[in-house]
């Protein structure tokens, strides 16, 4: 009996060691981590402000690969929201939701997980910093609230080593993917696009020719267009085709000095509307340096610009970087229709849509 009153006694003490010890430990906890990327500020803060490339750099999905993930809400800004589950019970389920974004600065979002405590929140805070404000510091904070949840209190011990090494990793995961995005600030006057979106392209019936490797000249290019256009307007007249819009350049390379491209135009049977569901019959004679190609639906990242054909690429690349940030895969080459023919193109007045497939 004795021995019985004595570990009660032991068991009190201790108990009450906890308790006292839980109701002196602070009943919140805050931890900041920084990094610093050397992408313009658009790219940063677009990929904060929406949750599309979470999966590429948060590390929650690396520890469980097969996590399901479900977008809801708008695709940036407040009240876009992912909500997760996983089948491993240190993650559970739980979400993430936007709740506050000031353009260029600053993204807080509100988390429920399954972790202990309530209130959870991170934010991203952005600072220009480097040599002439060129690069951009990325601090994110995390916060959680226990109140009188003692075990929680406890748990609060352990957040700056298990939280704070998710902030380290993810930061240093995030600097990594947006070293990957083509450093072009896409919203100004260095790539002045327009009509930014995500669009459908209906299938198409396309003749491609391709022109090579030709010098980047105004003269080598203009002539390479139009000389294989002539071989494009021969089989069209052979199979009684005719233009279904502008022809277009699809981009192999575009290097210092050479510049490697496809001349392509889309083509329907003469007094149809547009492209059939089905490929047409094309017979190409004369040894014409010609192919027909049927291209499925699909979509595709696309802008519009206006400017000479010498900053197509840098276009081509703005798009690229708006569209990765957006959290689309961009897959084959870009290409841009000509609105205007080949001479004005040549000109600050050429008009394009540039198209870039994402999966």
């Amino acid at each position: 009996m004795t021995r019985i009153i004595e570990f009660l006694i032991a068991l009190g003490i201790v108990a009450g060691l906890f308790v006292i010890i839980g109701v002196a430990l602070p009943g919140e906890r805050h931890i900041s981590e920084s990094i610093e990327t050397n992408r313009k500020m658009t790219i940063v803060f677009d990929t904060v402000n929406s949750l599309r490339r979470f999966k590429d750099w948060n590390p929650l999905v690396l520890r469980d690969p097969a996590v399901e993930l479900k977008y809801s809400g708008p695709a940036a800004g407040v009240g876009a929201r992912l909500d997760y589950a996983s089948k491993e019970a240190s993650l559970g389920q739980g979400s993430w939701e936007i709740t506050e974004s000031e353009a260029g600065k600053r993204v807080a979002i509100a988390i429920e997980d399954v972790s202990k405590g309530h209130d959870k929140k991170t934010s991203f805070t952005l600072e220009p910093t480097g040599k002439g404000g060129r690069n951009v510091k990325i601090t994110q904070d995390y916060s959680v609230k226990y109140g009188f949840d003692l075990f929680g209190r406890y748990a609060g011990l352990y957040v700056s080593r298990h939280i704070g090494d998710d902030l380290k990793l993810g930061l240093s995961r995030m600097a990594n993917m947006l070293a990957t995005v083509p450093n072009i600030d896409y919203r100004t006057a260095e790539a002045p696009l327009t009509d930014l979106a995500i669009v459908d392209v209906a299938a198409e019936d396309l003749l491609v020719v391709t022109a090579g490797n030709v010098d980047r000249g105004q003269e080598t290019i203009t002539k390479s267009i139009k000389d294989n256009q002539e071989w494009i307007k021969r089989v069209m007249e052979a199979n009684n085709l005719e233009a279904a819009g502008p022809f277009r350049i699809i981009t192999t390379d575009f290097g210092q000095e050479k510049y490697a491209f496809d001349i392509a135009q889309p083509v329907k049977k003469k007094g149809t509307e547009g492209a059939s569901a089905e490929q047409l019959t094309v017979k190409i004679d004369g040894g014409a340096p010609v192919k027909y190609v049927h291209v499925a639906p699909h979509r595709s990242a696309h802008a519009a610009y206006t400017g000479h054909m010498a900053g197509l690429d840098i276009a081509r690349n703005a798009l690229r970087a708006w569209a990765v940030t957006g959290g689309n895969e961009v897959i084959d080459r870009p290409y841009e229709s000509w609105k205007d023919g080949v001479d004005k193109s040549f000109t600050a007045d050429g008009t394009y849509d540039i198209y870039w497939a994402v999966k």
